[in-house]
């Protein structure tokens, strides 16, 4: 049991930094204390290295598997890895400031709800597509902890952003945001003065997409060890 004592830790690490500052209050004291850049700061920081030593503890704890990895759960990954990357290129600095990622100082137009129409919450459906696809090859415990940890979390979030976005606006103001947007719709991808009105938006950052998910491929067996490609 002692053996698992580092990747319970560092669950519980994990859990407490990013629950605790979304207690009421405890943002905007830190805030106070530390000036909102430093906080902001400080709180990647924290965040990343806590990631990173999850990543490593659940890599070292025992080995149990639950089911096995085959050339057809690796795949996976790989299929999912593109709707990924453009749902969290077009969600950076999203028009819809109460989510991941979202841009903060954005006052939204739900006449020009941008990619918000398609999901007003694009990284953290990434996440949770990530974190579910990569359940797949990764059967043992340890991994299935984590990345259920990562799906669990993301989904959690959804409603407590969007409880955070009508509280933040007038009632009449939150019905016609959210009648603007959606959880998730791929019906704005036919509409032709949506398209229209996002163009310049969408194809620089699909080019993006296609840079980041050639260099995420890349850098995959350099970072974890581990080939992401099935064959």
């Amino acid at each position: 049991m002692t053996d698992w004592l580092e990747f319970a830790a560092a669950l519980a690490a994990f859990f407490a930094s990013h629950m605790l500052p979304a207690r009421p209050g405890v943002r905007e004291r830190l805030t106070a204390i530390f000036g909102r850049r430093l906080y902001f700061t400080l709180y990647g920081t924290v965040s990343l290295v806590v990631l990173s030593w999850l990543i490593l503890a659940a890599g070292r704890a025992p080995f149990v598997e639950l089911w096995p990895q085959t050339p057809a759960t690796r795949w996976v990954p790989n299929l999912v890895a593109p709707v990924v990357w453009t749902l969290v290129v077009q969600g950076i600095g999203l028009p819809w400031p109460w989510t991941l990622g979202g841009k903060r100082s954005a006052r939204f137009d739900p006449d020009r709800p941008g990619f918000a129409a398609i999901t007003r919450h694009p990284v953290l459906i990434a996440l949770m597509l990530w974190s579910c696809a990569h359940l797949f090859p990764n059967g043992d415990l340890a991994h299935v902890i984590l990345f259920g940890s990562f799906f669990g979390l993301s989904l959690a979030a959804i409603p407590t952003f969007d409880a955070r976005a009508r509280r933040a606006m007038p009632a009449p103001e939150a019905s016609d945001a959210f009648r603007a947007t959606s959880l998730f719709s791929l019906r704005p991808l036919v509409d032709p003065h949506w398209l229209k009105q996002n163009e310049d938006r969408l194809l620089p950052r699909l080019l993006a997409m296609v840079a980041i998910w050639a260099a995420a491929l890349a850098l995959h067996p350099i970072v974890l060890g581990v080939s992401p490609l099935p064959l």
